[in-house]
C-alpha cells in the first residue's frame, strides 16, 4: 500500500538547532493521533452561525456533539488497525475529541510514519526529540488522520508572566503598586458573585502547586478557598518545582486569581508535557471533559504564529471551533513579547490567542485612588520589561466581527486589518502594577498577560452563574458592546499604538464588568 505526506506536517530544523545524535530505538513514546470528523460540513454550518454571532444559533451539549460530531467508528477501527500492523498500542481513545493516542518504540513510529527522530540541542530550549520532513500515512488513511502529534517534542510555548525584577523604577516613573485579583475585580466593578455552579479550566504545560499556597493565599484575602482539581494529561501532573520563576509561577499565579475571583467556582487544572502533542490534546480533553464541565477555559501559554507547523495550528483551531460549539468561552495570554512577540524579523502574533475562537487577552499598566482608576496605558516597560502582545495574524483571515476594523501605527497611519486583529480586550498586565500572589511559599509580585487570561475567566465565570448559563463564544457580542469597556487609548507595544476604538495593543479596553455582563 502506497504512503502520502500528511498535509502540513513537513517539519525544517529549528533555528538555532543542530543534530546531535539519533534517537534510542527502543525508546518508549507516545503520539496523538487525530482524526476527522462525522459531519465536517454541519460543523463547519454550527461554527460559523455561532461565531458570526447569530442569534438563532445554539452551541449544542458534549453529549451531543460526541454522537453527531466525534470521530466514526470505521475511521476509529482503520486506525487501529494500522497500530497493530505495526506493533503500536492504543493508550487512550477519545471520539468525542476524534483523538487515539498511541505507545510504542522509536523504532516501531519511525516505520509506522515514514520518519526519522533525532536528537537536536538548541542554545536556549536544549535538548529534544525532533524530525524534519512530512509524516506519511498509508493510503486507507489518507485524508481520515488530520494531524499526528508528538513525535516531536520539542517545547512549543513559553508561560506568559513576569516577577516584577527587584530595580527600582528610573526617576520620574511612575511608582510601583500591586494590587490583588479581588482589588482589580472592584475597580474593574465585576458584577457580583462568586461563580458558583461553574468550573474554570485552566491549562499548564509543566510546573504545580502547592495546597499549602493555596490554603494560606485564599485565608489572606478572605475568601472561601474554592475546590481545585488537577487533571493529568498524556504523562502530564501536577509536579510543583519549587522554583517561584518557573512553571510553578504560571500555575500558582492562574489558579489564585480565578480562585479570589470566583472562589465558589470548581477549578480544574489541565497538567501537560510542553510540546505541540500535549498543548493540544489538553486543551481538547478540558473542552470534552464530561466530568468537571468546564465553562470557560484559561490559556497563559503561546508561541508566535511562525513557530507552529501547519498540521498543529490547524489541529489546535479544530479543537478551539469545538469550544464554540459546545459553548466554551477561552480566554488567551496575548504575550508579553510587544508587537514582535520575541520573535526576530518584524511584527508576529502569538498563537493561539491569534485563532478566531479564542478571546484574545492583552495587557496595560494601571494605576488607582482609593476606589477608581485614575490612568490605564498600554502595557509597555521596554525591552527587557515586557509588552503586551499585539498585532495581526498571518494565519487567520479577518472574522467577521473585526470587519472594516484598523490598527494604529506607532509611527502614525491606519493599517487596515489583513487578517485577524489581536488582542480582543485587556486587563492589568505590568509587573509595575502588578499582582499580589503567593508562590512556593513567597509573596511576589507578577504581571504579564498570563495575569489578564485568568482575570476575564474568572470574569466570565461570575456573569456565567448569574445567567444560569454559559455565554459561550462572546466575541461578536463583545465587539457591538464598545462601551462596556474603558477605552485605552494611550502607549504603544513596539510598532502599534493604542487609540479610540480597538486597537493592536489592547483591544477593545479593559472590562467594566457590570456593562459587559449586560452585553452579554
Amino acid at each position: 500500500m502506497g504512503k502520502h505526506p500528511l498535509p502540513g506536517s513537513e517539519k525544517g530544523v529549528a533555528e538555532g538547532s543542530k543534530v546531535v545524535g539519533h534517537c534510542d530505538p527502543t525508546q518508549q513514546i507516545e503520539v496523538v493521533v487525530m482524526l476527522r470528523r462525522q459531519d465536517q460540513q454541519q460543523f463547519e454550518q454550527l461554527v460559523e452561525k455561532i461565531t458570526s454571532g447569530d442569534p438563532s444559533a445554539q452551541p449544542v451539549s458534549r453529549e451531543a456533539f460526541a454522537k453527531q460530531f466525534g470521530a466514526a467508528p470505521a475511521d476509529i477501527a482503520r486506525t487501529k488497525a494500522f497500530a497493530a500492523q505495526h506493533g503500536l498500542t492504543v493508550v487512550r481513545e477519545d471520539p468525542a475529541a476524534s483523538t487515539i493516542v498511541l505507545g510504542g518504540t522509536v523504532a516501531q513510529f519511525q516505520a509506522a510514519f515514514d520518519v526519522q527522530l533525532q536528537h537536536y540541542e538548541h542554545h536556549s530550549i536544549g535538548q529534544y526529540r525532533g524530525r524534519s520532513g512530512p509524516i506519511n500515512v498509508p493510503d486507507d488513511l489518507n485524508g481520515v488522520v488530520t494531524a499526528v502529534l508528538g513525535l516531536d517534542n520539542r517545547p512549543q510555548a513559553r508561560p506568559h508572566f513576569r516577577i516584577r525584577p527587584p530595580f527600582q523604577p528610573a526617576a520620574g516613573a511612575r511608582q510601583q503598586t500591586s494590587y490583588t485579583p479581588l482589588q482589580l475585580a472592584s475597580l474593574y466593578q465585576f458584577p457580583a458573585g462568586d461563580g458558583s455552579g461553574q468550573c474554570i479550566g485552566i491549562i499548564e504545560l509543566g510546573g504545580g502547586y502547592q495546597s499549602s499556597d493555596l490554603q494560606a493565599y485564599f485565608s489572606s484575602l478572605g475568601v472561601k478557598a474554592p475546590t481545585v482539581v488537577s487533571v493529568g494529561v498524556d504523562e502530564g501532573s501536577n509536579q510543583p518545582s519549587g522554583d517561584p520563576s518557573g512553571p510553578d509561577g504560571e500555575v500558582t499565579l492562574d489558579i489564585e486569581i480565578v480562585g479570589a475571583v470566583a472562589p465558589g467556582a470548581r477549578v480544574a487544572v489541565y497538567f501537560t508535557q510542553n510540546s505541540d502533542a500535549g498543548f493540544i490534546d489538553a486543551v481538547n480533553q478540558a473542552v470534552h471533559d464530561t466530568t468537571n464541565k468546564p465553562s470557560v477555559i484559561s490559556i497563559s501559554w503561546g508561541g508566535p504564529e511562525t513557530s507552529w507547523t501547519t498540521q498543529s495550528q490547524q489541529a489546535f483551531n479544530n479543537v478551539l471551533q469545538a469550544a464554540a460549539a459546545v459553548g466554551v468561552t477561552i480566554c488567551a495570554a496575548s504575550g508579553d513579547g510587544g508587537s514582535s512577540d520575541g520573535a526576530s524579523g518584524g511584527n508576529h502574533v502569538d498563537f493561539p490567542a491569534s485563532s478566531p475562537y479564542v478571546l484574545a487577552c492583552g495587557g496595560t499598566t494601571l494605576h488607582a485612588s482609593g476606589n477608581a482608576i485614575t490612568q490605564e496605558t498600554v502595557w509597555n516597560d521596554g525591552a527587557s520589561g515586557g509588552a503586551g502582545g499585539g498585532g495581526i495574524s498571518s494565519a487567520f483571515a479577518v472574522p467577521t466581527w473585526q470587519k472594516g476594523l484598523s490598527a494604529t501605527a506607532t509611527h502614525g497611519g491606519k493599517i487596515a486589518l489583513t487578517g485577524r486583529g489581536v488582542p480582543d480586550v485587556a486587563g492589568d498586565a505590568s509587573p509595575v502594577t502588578g499582582y499580589t500572589v503567593l508562590i512556593d511559599g513567597a509573596q511576589t509580585v507578577v504581571g504579564g498577560t498570563s495575569a489578564v487570561a485568568p482575570l476575564w475567566a474568572a470574569l466570565i465565570a461570575r456573569i456565567n452563574a448569574i445567567k444560569g448559563a454559559p455565554v459561550g463564544f462572546v466575541n461578536p457580542k463583545l465587539y457591538q458592546a464598545a462601551s462596556a469597556f474603558n477605552d485605552i487609548t494611550q502607549g504603544n507595544n513596539g510598532s502599534f499604538a493604542a487609540s479610540p476604538g480597538w486597537d493592536a495593543c489592547t483591544g477593545l479596553g479593559s472590562p467594566n464588568g457590570q456593562k459587559i455582563a449586560a452585553a452579554l
